[in-house]
């Protein structure tokens, strides 16, 4: 009975964003927003790569012949570190990502990135070495093959091959776990949804589409991005059940209206929502082009007073093309408006700087981003 009443409610719904028009812009409250305290945690650590064909630190690596005579020392090994060759290993950063509440023996993935000046990785072995949290305890411990999909070779005349980047490599499963990491997205019954993009109208959205289907005091929209979740009595046993519920509910995301520059690239993003108040545009350019040729002019032939010169020539040309006033209508759009520059001439530069300028004039109604 449950589980028809639930139905009813998500059909409910649909149908009632259906006759606003907003159907088509629904997503899942799940794509729209994680849960709070279900991140996953990152995980650093540092260890030595061993067994490499000759492609590890070089001597000027103190740091990895110490942590050598280190962990041979451990291993009741006594060496003197005057004499250590580090052809055949690498200091090596381990990152990793470990779930909240993740169980002791399960496994994850370890990137191992190079610290020292070794060429490659290629072949390497990872030596036992912890994995710890942002409070310093270890959570797992990292140990097997690097795997980097790729290969460096090196000839004579420095010739060389490469694919991929062979000072990066992964260990698939390469880590343990054990011990749980602290957190947990449920607690005394509450949990909470955070929102990838922060914004009121969403969030409040997001609560109304959960109140709708279990209830009217189940969800409450404390701010831009949190929207805290009273977990209904019936799913007190089973909070997983009632997340992978909310989760499917359909929620119709809003944002502010922006447009995003990038002047390296001249890449224009225009956000949804973006029009124009009216205003004319003015469109020209000014194009002057200076080139210098040299010419070389040799005397006569039998002149001893005379000697050979180079010349040089310039050529000044200017061009100026007509200025072109285009009129943006008030209920014109910013894409409107940059397919009429386009066809006008206009490159992306001469883009951004008239968005610029529209922005100043009060026209552009909308968030304007330079990157």
């Amino acid at each position: 009975m449950r589980q028809l009443a639930l139905r009813t409610a998500v059909t409910a719904l649909l149908l009632l964003q259906a006759c606003t028009g907003l159907a088509v812009q629904s997503s899942r409250i799940k794509d729209l927003a994680s849960l709070a305290g279900a991140e996953r945690d990152p995980l650093l650590g540092y260890g030595l790569v061993v067994g490499l064909n000759g492609t590890g630190d070089g001597q000027s690596a103190a740091f990895t012949t110490n942590s050598l005579v280190a962990m041979l020392e451990r291993l009741d090994v006594t060496v003197d570190p005057s004499v250590v060759k580090l052809k055949n290993v690498a200091a090596v950063l381990l990152t990793a990502y470990a779930e909240p509440g993740t169980t002791p023996g399960a496994r994850i993935d370890v990137t191992v990135s190079s610290l020292g000046d070794a060429s490659s990785l290629e072949g390497g072995m990872l030596v036992m070495s912890p994995l710890k949290g942002a409070d310093g305890r270890a959570y797992a411990i990292a140990q097997g093959p690097v795997s980097i999909g790729g290969f460096n070779v090196a000839g004579g005349a420095n010739n060389s091959f490469r694919k991929n980047h062979s000072t990066v490599g992964q260990i698939p499963n390469g880590a343990k776990i054990e011990i749980p990491l602290p957190g947990g997205f449920y607690s005394d019954g509450r949990m909470a949804w955070l929102l990838h993009s922060p914004d009121f109208t969403t969030s409040q959205r997001v609560a109304d589409a959960i109140n709708l289907v279990f209830g009217g005091s189940t969800a409450r929209a404390v701010s831009a991005q949190r929207v805290e979740v009273n977990v209904p009595v019936s799913f007190h046993e089973a909070p997983v059940d009632f997340i992978a519920r909310m989760g499917e509910l359909p929620a119709v995301s809003d944002q502010v209206a922006r447009v995003v520059i990038n002047e390296r690239t001249g890449t224009i993003i225009v956000g949804e929502g973006v029009v124009l108040k009216e205003a004319a545009v003015a469109h020209g350019n000014l194009k002057v082009v200076i080139k210098t040729s040299y010419d070389v002019s040799q005397p006569n032939s039998f002149n001893e007073s005379g000697r050979t010169v180079v010349t040089p020539s310039v050529i000044t040309d200017v061009q100026e093309k007509d200025a072109s006033v285009i009129h943006v209508p008030e209920t014109g759009t910013v894409s409107d408006v940059v397919a009429v520059l386009n066809e006008v001439g206009a490159s992306p530069r001469d883009i951004i700087a008239i968005l610029q300028a529209l922005k100043q004039a009060g026209a552009l109604q909308a968030e304007l981003i330079i990157m």
